[in-house]
């Protein structure tokens, strides 16, 4: 039986609930602390506040025994292990806004003044490299008036990928700890002991540096596969079957080459951007980082284009939207493709039908004015055009409700449809 450790966790937003429910049903003793009470109350009441497969079990199973939620730090007094949990959003220049680094960090050594034991403070929010050496070491190290003998610090990346991030936390490809005093990750590494997987122990800002390029390179595959794509489109070709020859190749992969509008949520956009706003800093001029943007930013006003191609002005013309997620099994618009596509109907006055199986609640706090239907065919019924935005399950099995539309003019960004009169973004 492994050692229960007491763990406190700042931030209870996607990766500090997730990360806390997990290491609450691996029989650590967990207290995620947040500035929102209303959150707080939430994950007390075992109701979490956002949508995650499984999720809402771990809470049900553990809240009250292992886990437990605060807005205040008094558990870091007694935390063998704290993980900084907080978000760090772009700035207008792309960069990583620290502000929320550099208060929890603060507030944590506030806490372990009165701390007796040994304690490592690990940052999991995704921050540049030499953001925990240079940023969070010495405000907590000033804070609690201590030295380095007597908290240590790691860096501790997440890879959770929205819809599945409770399964990718206890079944993960890899752990990755960086360190610069092997006390320091031998402690993160204990906390861990139930997961079977590859531990890769390294510096502070290689890991902070793995977390950018693992996401920078799937966005570039995305982006890669996506002017392959558009290529394919103008030539006839299925760049499915295109992409699944090329995935074949052990050298490459078959992972994130579906093309389609486009990625988005809050790590592949804000992440990449980041990276080429540090690069830029430094003197780099990262070219293929740029593109990757770029292509993304382009990608999704080709919906737009075949649309027009299709029915001529959208003025006035009823347009459905299915799909308002950044991809399946979340609520999280965070970047996601069906805004800028929204935004461009409406600004050639088309009248925008939605519908969204979870995140209609949050895309009305954007566009309150749109109509928001009950169903994917309450939206279809007399529409001009159709746009399938996010890969929902449940809308491969659309058919008989495309008979509702004025005419089935049906365009797709994620290939998920196997119905008639479909045409796709870039196949």
């Amino acid at each position: 039986m492994v050692h229960s450790m007491k763990i406190s966790i700042v931030g209870g937003g996607y990766v500090g609930l997730v990360t806390g429910s997990c290491f609450a049903k691996l029989g650590h003793d967990v207290t995620i602390i947040d500035v929102d009470p209303v959150k707080v109350q939430s994950i007390n009441n075992g109701q979490p506040p956002i949508y995650e497969n499984g999720l809402e079990d771990l809470l049900k199973q553990n809240t009250g025994l292992r886990l437990r939620a605060s807005t205040g730090y008094d558990s870091v007094a007694k935390a063998e292990i704290v993980f900084i949990c907080v978000g760090t959003p772009p700035q207008p220049d792309g960069s990583a806004n620290l502000s929320y680094i550099e208060s929890a960090s603060t507030s944590i050594g506030t806490g372990l003044k009165i701390n007796p034991h040994y304690c490592v403070v690990v940052v999991k929010s995704t921050v540049p490299p030499g953001t925990t050496e240079k940023c969070v070491q010495p405000a907590v190290l000033r804070a609690a008036q201590k030295t380095e003998r007597e908290i240590g610090f790691a860096m501790n990346p997440e890879f959770l990928r929205e819809g599945r991030a409770v399964e990718d936390f206890l079944h993960p490809d890899r752990i990755v700890i960086g360190s610069n005093d092997p006390r320091a990750g031998k402690h993160v590494a204990d906390v861990y002991r139930n997961i079977q997987a590859p531990v890769i122990c390294t510096g502070l800002i290689a890991a902070e540096m793995i977390k950018y390029t693992s996401n920078a390179f799937l966005a570039a595959k995305i982006s890669f596969s996506n002017e392959i794509g558009n290529i394919c489109k103008h030539l006839g070709i299925d760049v499915y079957e295109v992409m699944k020859g090329v995935g074949l190749d052990q050298r490459i992969g078959p992972q994130f080459l579906n093309a389609g509008a486009g990625f988005g949520g809050s790590c592949f956009p804000k992440d990449v951007s980041a990276l080429i706003s540090l690069a830029e800093k430094i003197g780099d001029d990262p070219i293929l980082l740029k593109s990757v943007i770029a292509i993304n930013e382009r990608q999704p006003y080709r919906m737009i284009t075949l649309l027009l191609d299709k029915i001529g002005t959208l003025s006035g013309k009823r347009i459905a939207v299915l799909g308002l997620a950044f991809k399946d099994n979340t609520d999280d618009i965070r970047d996601s493709r069906s805004i800028p596509v929204i935004q461009e109907l409406l600004d050639q006055s088309a009248h925008v039908a939605v519908y969204d199986p979870m995140a209609m609640p949050n895309m009305r706090r954007i566009f309150p004015a749109l109509e928001y239907c009950a169903c994917a065919a309450d939206a279809l019924r007399e529409a001009d055009g159709c746009l399938v935005m996010t890969e929902w399950p449940e809308f491969t099995r659309l058919d008989h409700e495309f008979d509702g539309m004025k005419k089935r003019i049906i365009i797709e960004g994620r290939r998920i449809l196997s119905c008639k009169d479909r045409d796709g973004i870039c196949w």
